[in-house]
Order: C-alpha cells, then sequence, then structure tokens
C-alpha cells in the first residue's frame, strides 16, 4: 500500500468501531443472501449497521442515502459503496463495492451458463412466482422499519414522504427532481439563507416541491464488446433511482434498438436478477453472458457499476466534510424522506407484478407477518420455503 492510500484511509480507520475486514465480509454475505431488491437491501444495511452493531452513525447512513438518491446508478449499491467510504476512504469504497457485487455476478453467470446450455429455464417462473410474492413482505417490512425510524412526526416530512410514494407509484419511476426538491424545501424551510430570511419566514414557506470454455477469447467480437460496455456506461450514467428504473431503460436498448434478446429472454433476464440475491443491476451480467458469453457478463457489468462508484466516492469527500451544516442536514433529510417515499411506493409498483392472485397475496402478508412476528428469522429461509412452495404450487395451477 502506497504512502498516499496509508494517509487517505488512516485518520478515519483510526474512529472505526470495525476493522475494514469485517466490513468487507458483512458485504460479502449481505451480497450473498441479501434477496428483496434495492428497497430490501438499504434496510438491511440500516438494521444491520446502524441498528445492531452500530458501526455506522445515523447521519453517515443518511448521508450515503442522499448521495445514492441524487446521483446515477443502483442505489443499494452506491449506499454500500459510500458505507465503505465513510471510514476507509476510497479504499474501503473499492474493496467493499467489490465484496457487495462479487457474490450475485457469479451467480447469474453459474445461471447463464445453465439457461444457454439448457435452452431456457422451465422452472424459473415457478421459483419466482413463490419468490416474488415473499419478496413483497420483506420489502414492505424494511420500509416500514425506515419509515418509522426516519421520518418520525415531522408533518413536512411526512408531506414529502407521501407526495414521493404517490408519484413513484403514479408514475412507476423514481424521478430525481422530486428528491432534489425536497432536500432544497426542507433546507429552504429550516436553515433559510441570508437572503431569503430578510423576507420573513414567509419567503420560505413560499417556496414549497460451460466453466473453461467460458472464459476464451477467440469466440469473443471486439467491436461487440465495445458496443456492450458503451450501452451499459450510459445506462449505468444517466439512469436515476433504485435498480428497477433501469429494466425499462435496458429494454428500450437491448431488445428493441440492437436486438440483442428477444422478449421471452429479457424477461427471464430481469426474473434472475430477482430471484438472486445482491443489485438487481446484475441482471446486466446475465443480458452481457447470453450476448457475448463470460467476457460479455464481465464488460456488462464493470460498465454498468463502474459510473455508479465514481459518482460516489467523487462527491463523498464534500459531504463528509459538510455534512454537519445545518442547510446540509436539512437538505440531507428532505431526500431521504422522499426516497423513503419512494422506496414505499415501490413496495406498490413491485406487488402489482408479484402479487397476480390469492395465494401470492397469501404468501406476501405471511411473510410480513412472520418477519413481524419473529425477528430473527433470516430472510433467505423465507426466501427458500417461498421458493419451495412456488416450484409445487405453479405447475399445479398453471395447468388448471
Amino acid at each position: 500500500m502506497s504512502d498516499a492510500t496509508t494517509s487517505e484511509t488512516t485518520p478515519a480507520a483510526s474512529s472505526a468501531p470495525y476493522t475494514l475486514w469485517q466490513l468487507v465480509g458483512y458485504m460479502l454475505g449481505l451480497g450473498t443472501w441479501g434477496f428483496g431488491g434495492p428497497v430490501a437491501l438499504v434496510g438491511y444495511m440500516y438494521r444491520d449497521l446502524v441498528e445492531k452493531r452500530r458501526w455506522i452513525t445515523e447521519g453517515d447512513y443518511k448521508e450515503g442515502m442522499a448521495i445514492a438518491q441524487l446521483m446515477p446508478g443502483p442505489l443499494a449499491a452506491q449506499l454500500a459503496i459510500y458505507l465503505g467510504f465513510v471510514h476507509y476512504r476510497v479504499l474501503g469504497a473499492t474493496l467493499v463495492g467489490l465484496a457487495f457485487v462479487l457474490p450475485s455476478f457469479l451467480m447469474v453467470v453459474a445461471i447463464g451458463m445453465a439457461y444457454v446450455s439448457y435452452g431456457g429455464i422451465g422452472w424459473m417462473q415457478s421459483v419466482f412466482y413463490g419468490v416474488g410474492a415473499a419478496v413483497i413482505g420483506i420489502i414492505a417490512m424494511s420500509a416500514w422499519k425506515l419509515t418509522s425510524k426516519n421520518i418520525g412526526r415531522d408533518k413536512l416530512l411526512w408531506a414529502i414522504f407521501a407526495v414521493s410514494a404517490i408519484v413513484t407509484i403514479v408514475t412507476q419511476s423514481e424521478e430525481i427532481w422530486l428528491f432534489i426538491g425536497a432536500g432544497v424545501l426542507v433546507w429552504l424551510w429550516r436553515v433559510p439563507p441570508a437572503w431569503l430570511q430578510r423576507g420573513g419566514r414567509g419567503g420560505a414557506q413560499a417556496v414549497a416541491a460451460p466453466l473453461l470454455a467460458m472464459f476464451a477469447l477467440e469466440a469473443v467480437d471486439p467491436a461487440k464488446l465495445a458496443k456492450i460496455a458503451t450501452y451499459f456506461a450510459y445506462a449505468g450514467s444517466f439512469v436515476f433511482g433504485s435498480g428497477l428504473a433501469i429494466v425499462p431503460f435496458l429494454y428500450s436498448g437491448v431488445v428493441k434498438e440492437y436486438a440483442w434478446l428477444n422478449d421471452r429472454q429479457f424477461v427471464d433476464a430481469v426474473a434472475v436478477a430477482m430471484i438472486t440475491p445482491g443489485p438487481v443491476v446484475i441482471t446486466t451480467g446475465f443480458i452481457g453472458f447470453l450476448v457475448q458469453g463470460f467476457w460479455g457478463a464481465v464488460v456488462a457489468a464493470a460498465a454498468t457499476f463502474l459510473p455508479c462508484y465514481l459518482l460516489t466516492i467523487i462527491p463523498a469527500p464534500y459531504f463528509k466534510k459538510h455534512g454537519k451544516r445545518p442547510a446540509i442536514v436539512a437538505f440531507v433529510d428532505g431526500v431521504t424522506a422522499a426516497a423513503i417515499g419512494a422506496i414505499a411506493g415501490a413496495v406498490v409498483v413491485i406487488g402489482q407484478r408479484s402479487i397476480t392472485d390469492w395465494i401470492t397475496a397469501l404468501i406476501a402478508i405471511v411473510t410480513a407477518a412472520v418477519l413481524w412476528r419473529f425477528k430473527k428469522i433470516p430472510e433467505p429461509v423465507i426466501v427458500a420455503a417461498s421458493a419451495a412452495i412456488g416450484l409445487v404450487v405453479h405447475p399445479l395451477i398453471a395447468h388448471v
């Protein structure tokens, strides 16, 4: 390690209540068993790192959520990268980001190999039938915990939360202008700048709103790899919100513009992302594998995550240096309220796709009830049970 790197990580690391490798180990585990998509993943990080282990402060978590919402890219991956930066700077952000993404990447590559070898995965629909419903219960509980802990009794934050949830449900997307507007609104309301204060309090109120073969390079088309890199880097740079927001964007490019996949293959790619742990955006790795094998998966995943990595660590020092100023705290509170509202809205949006009959509705309700009553039951156990139910029940009702 160079002196520059040492000086960059040592001061903050000296006050950390955990080692870098402990955090890397946690993120590696979360990337391995963290089902439920971005909404559930950010909830797990809050529960485990803020509430239980107290490795991360409430303020640092909120700053991470603010950056993740304001910058393009996958929400959960950006939050993980920022939390790695908090005490261990660029080295921490890099190792934590890799640990969080690597397990799900390896899983989608393995599934991609099976998919190509056996001409599709028929059982996937049955698994997703059960897991998709359980995921709704998991993310609903995560959204409730984030809401009850961060919104409190602040009427302004509740109003922002409600507006954000409604906009997310109606538009079925997460709007960057809403997060920025919420941050500015709370800033102007709580800590109005001098030029606004001269107009009195009313001035602030008026501003409201096959394993070896897959590594072979001879079958790789360099031109197509370059096109994959360019497209997925663009997708990772300009799509805001959670990983779910990238799905319609990918469809327009991967299916409509480039015709790399057909409709069925694209739906299967999204399903793979939903039934595997880790960030939903890892679906780009599966798509890349179908287009250009292993190296296509590597290029697609790396191109997607590199922009969000850079757009997290570049503004991170500013947040760490100035994040305690009242105006910044107010801005972050507003963005956080809007983000949690969007997460709550996403529960409804995803539920519309996953809750298709009374059986899936029952699975979702039972999942939420079990997590509410038995807080120590690990989510992977519930996901495995739901997958088993799907494998048994779905084939039966499909033939009715």
